[in-house]
């Protein structure tokens, strides 16, 4: 009972705070262009638009930033009985600097800076990319019909692989993700990458291209082989009505490296959103527990992502299967994940739902086949278009497969979680 009040007392502390902080926090419009809102605006926003919604006059460079702090309250426990014990407390707060120019019209730049993540507390580029939309800085209505669906993007940033990648927490910007962790395995990696996406009547299509490389190098040695990494999407998405949208999607993703391309489901830098959990006594500490990397090598993944819209109702699913080569051991992982929302109110500011997220398969360490759950409950409120505070409950268990002196054998870490947010 002490532990629950102690976290809602904290709890009301963090909406207090967010409620002052919020009469600062501005709500900017910006002409940029093809560009999406890092705003409540830029809810269910995938590909950016082809439409530009802006005018190019001259360079404008648009500072923003994103700021997020949680409330934790997880108990965790395994079948060892060999954990830290963990408290209800404020989290390390996170936060980003965003970078957005227009250089040209059809031209855009973008740079994102983590100046506070859970894996590293100092300031570090994530990223960034360069966004073609027009070629008319070469000659005027040059491939004009062409550049009229298509989009152009080179960089050193995270890449186009699946759709969920649109929905996650990235480090301090989280009003695109109605819980609070990611999915177990989490598909987002930082690469110097080039692809091209066509949007044309509710087609798409996108082909890229990545150096598979998370950690930039020209050495070579015995121990690497520089493959690159191929990817690619095929999908539809169509407002049907005023009243209902269907977007289907299916990406690929292959490499055939033994040092390259690995880091698919383990190149987020700033950590996992939940702190402390299956920490073993005398163990190191990871700021990636709760996710799951497969670590394959010469590696192809499939993802497949239906999502639907009829009023105030969404669903997101995903259907991802990731495999690596018969000479590296034929292992297979399948993560399934349905989250359903119901979005509410004269604005739908607020929503309520729930999030199923399962992954199972052969591991290559140790052959045995091994099963991951976790089930998310909960709802927010957007006090303003970038100002978000989230409550959830969440329930992971790692269900078999894993080795009796295991810290994972019996594992379970479950608890109540409060996210305050600010994006602009």
């Amino acid at each position: 009972m002490k532990k629950h009040l102690t976290w809602l007392s904290a709890g009301a502390f963090v909406l207090a705070s967010l409620t002052s902080g919020a009469v600062f926090a501005q709500d900017q419009e910006t002409d940029l262009q093809y560009f999406r809102q890092n705003s409540k605006e830029g809810l269910n926003v995938f590909e950016t638009p082809k439409e530009a919604k802006g005018t190019f006059e001259k360079v404008k460079v648009v500072v923003g930033g994103d700021f997020a702090l949680q409330f934790q309250s997880i108990n965790h426990s395994n079948a060892l009985n060999n954990l830290v014990d963990l408290g209800s407390n404020i989290n390390l707060p996170t936060a980003n600097l965003n970078i957005n120019t227009q250089l040209a019209d059809g031209l855009r730049l973008h740079l994102r800076t983590y100046l506070s993540a859970k894996h590293h507390n100092e300031a570090w580029v994530k990223g960034g990319h360069m966004q073609i939309d027009k070629l008319d800085f070469i000659k005027p209505g040059f491939l004009e019909e062409f550049m009229k669906v298509a989009t152009i993007t080179v960089g050193m940033d995270e890449f186009n692989y699946g759709d969920a990648h649109f929905r996650r927490s990235d480090n301090a910007r989280v009003l695109f993700n109605p819980f609070v962790g990611n999915y177990i395995m989490d598909s987002f990696s930082t690469e110097a990458f080039g692809e091209v996406t066509i949007q044309s009547n509710g087609f798409i299509g996108v082909v890229g291209v990545t150096n598979g490389k998370l950690n930039q190098s020209v050495v070579v040695n015995s121990t690497t082989d520089n493959k690159l990494s191929f990817y690619g999407k095929l999908g539809f998405d169509k407002q049907i009505n005023e009243d209902f949208r269907f977007r289907l999607t299916g990406s690929w993703y292959m490499n055939n490296g033994l040092s390259t391309g690995t880091y698919l489901y383990g190149g987020d830098r700033g950590g996992s959103r939940y702190y402390g959990i299956m920490q073993a006594l005398e163990g190191t500490a990871s700021d990636f527990e709760g996710r799951f990397n497969p670590r394959f090598k010469q590696m192809t993944a499939i993802q497949i992502n239906p999502f639907i819209k009829f009023k105030g109702l969404e669903f997101f699913g995903i259907i991802e299967n990731v495999g690596n080569s018969e000479d590296q051991g034929n292992g297979s992982f399948t993560q399934l994940a349905g989250e359903a929302l119901y979005r509410f109110g004269t604005t739908e500011q607020f929503y309520l739902g729930g999030r199923y997220n399962t992954v199972s398969g052969n591991s290559v360490e140790n052959g045995d086949d091994i099963k991951i759950n976790r089930v998310n409950i909960g709802g927010g409120w957007f006090m303003t278009n970038n100002v978000l505070i989230k409550l959830e409950y969440m329930n992971q268990q790692y269900k078999e497969g894993f080795a009796a002196d295991s810290k994972y054998n019996g594992g379970e870490f479950k608890g109540v979680n409060i996210e305050a947010a600010i994006s602009f």
